[in-house]
């Protein structure tokens, strides 16, 4: 059984370290270059659906506190199919995202030192991550709340900066050429229009993934009751802080016509004020952020795993944990998995292959989140069926049935306006099959299961008469017989 060592604070940075990974630091630049200041509403409606998932994940895992998270309330609530489908595409996705974490902080890592490549830097945090998942669950704590609370300060020293650029410079980068206006309101709408914009809120809800990591750790919190509504509650609205204020203040120092998608625009930002030993820190939180992102990405990917393995939609020895309370056969496989996906970022870089694996989670994050909000719907309509008060949970979703309505809709609307993005309509070539591969697998192995335990019974049931049959035969008559 897992082990109850997390306090409130550990979880929070926990789901904080899954949320801001390489990919906010570095791909933020090409939604500011589409979309301008117009991206900060769409973190806005992100961070919104953020804190209503969050707050119906605190309800089930209160209301339904299960081992195996949010993978056993979905079987409970929406069938084994689904459950395996959801469960296994969201241990898919880690599995395929974890490396491209790995790969990003070795290039980085690279450009300070060349002479070291980037698949060994990516390969010493591979062991490195490893070493981590296999210690007690308190050490690893301990380890991923350093890293989260590293890239938290930086945010908020980012905006102390910012805020001093502003009282000091005025709107003119120095480095830049003159007229590089930095006020982005002032320097054009974007291009792409009203499309554009809704296909970007479907980018930024991408990035706030890792939300859900909260309820990964339910089982292994103490005082669950207590410590996950208060971590939802702050985990929504911290990323929210974390992600638009310092963006905000990046529109108003730096023209976002001019940012670059391959290089971290808050890099290019304090370069062009000449804060050169600040950018060059950043790149080494950068770093860390792609480690600590890694990281708690085999966390989440292993007890997802380990779920499975709890509710028999995966081999039973996937639910079984160490002497530390670690499910060990469930994070050995999950990194297993993970460093056979190392070489495909390095050899397929540039191919369709790997733009497939990196954009899956778009699918498979948006499956995983719908399902919380369903489960939560199906709560109370489970108790309402069983004339349960809502008033017997300890925490309850405020403005239920709207906000869970709300919610459900915002993300089918964000789900279904994937196909109008090339990069996440390349994720439902594999996200599709991710999800309905295992759904089918287990609803067939479910129907055969049931079929054949049919027959068995009904060859159990005639045994004792075949038995008894024998014994008639065989031994009454001519026991009988000899008698007479």
């Amino acid at each position: 059984m897992l082990t109850r060592n997390l306090g409130p604070l550990q979880i929070q940075l926990i789901s904080l370290g899954g949320v801001i990974g390489s990919a906010y630091f570095i791909g933020v630049g090409t939604l500011l270059a589409e979309n301008g200041p117009f991206a900060i509403f769409a973190f806005l409606v992100g961070g919104m659906i953020a804190w209503l998932v969050a707050m119906a994940m605190g309800e089930l895992c209160v209301g339904m506190a299960r081992e195996g998270s949010f993978v056993s309330q979905t079987r409970e609530l929406m069938g084994r199919p689904w459950a395996a489908g959801m469960g296994w595409s969201y241990w898919f996705n880690w599995c395929a995202f974890i490396p491209s974490e790995m790969i990003a902080g070795g290039m980085i890592l690279h450009q300070f030192f060349p002479q070291v490549s980037v698949i060994l830097w990516a390969s010493l945090f591979a062991a490195f991550i490893t070493v981590i998942n296999l210690l007690n669950i308190r050490h690893f704590a301990v380890i991923e709340s350093t890293l989260a609370l590293l890239k938290i300060g930086t945010m908020i020293l980012f905006s102390g900066v910012a805020v001093y650029i502003l009282n000091h410079f005025g709107q003119e980068p120095p480095v830049l050429p003159p007229g590089s206006r930095v006020n982005s309101l002032s320097s054009g709408a974007p291009t792409g229009g009203t499309l554009a914009l809704l296909v970007t809120m479907v980018l930024v809800l991408v990035n706030f993934q890792g939300t859900e990591l909260i309820a990964l750790s339910s089982a292994e919190t103490r005082n669950p009751e207590k410590n996950i509504p208060r971590a939802a509650r702050n985990v929504a609205m911290r990323t929210l802080i974390l992600y638009v204020l310092p963006l905000s203040l990046l529109v108003m120092i730096f023209p976002w016509h001019q940012a670059k998608g391959e290089q971290s625009v808050f890099v290019q930002a304090l370069s062009s004020y000449g804060f050169g030993t600040f950018a060059t820190f950043l790149q080494v939180v950068i770093v860390s952020a792609a480690l600590s992102c890694a990281n708690i990405g085999l966390y989440g990917a292993a007890r997802t795993l380990y779920g499975l393995g709890k509710e028999g939609l995966a081999p039973a020895w996937l639910g079984k944990v160490n002497a530390h309370g670690v499910p060990a056969f469930a994070t050995w496989l999950t990194i297993g998995v993970s460093w056979a996906f190392l070489p495909l970022y390095i050899f397929f870089e540039n191919s369709t292959f790997y733009t497939w694996l990196l954009s899956v989670s778009g699918f498979t994050g948006a499956i995983c989140w719908i399902s919380i909000t369903w489960c939560q719907i199906r709560l109370r309509q489970e108790m309402k069926k069983k004339g349960q008060s809502v008033s017997s949970l300890a925490y309850a979703m405020p403005g239920f049935p709207y906000l869970s309505w709300l919610s459900f809709v915002l993300q089918a609307f964000c789900l279904g306006f994937m196909v109008l993005h090339p990069t996440l309509r390349s994720s439902l070539i594999l996200g599709i099959p991710a999800f309905v591969i295992p759904a089918w697998i287990c609803w067939g192995r479910d129907r055969l299961h049931f079929k054949n335990s049919g027959i068995l019974r009904a060859a159990l049931d005639k045994i004792p008469l075949f038995i008894a049959y024998c014994f008639h035969y065989e031994f009454i008559i001519p026991v009988w017989t000899t008698a007479v």
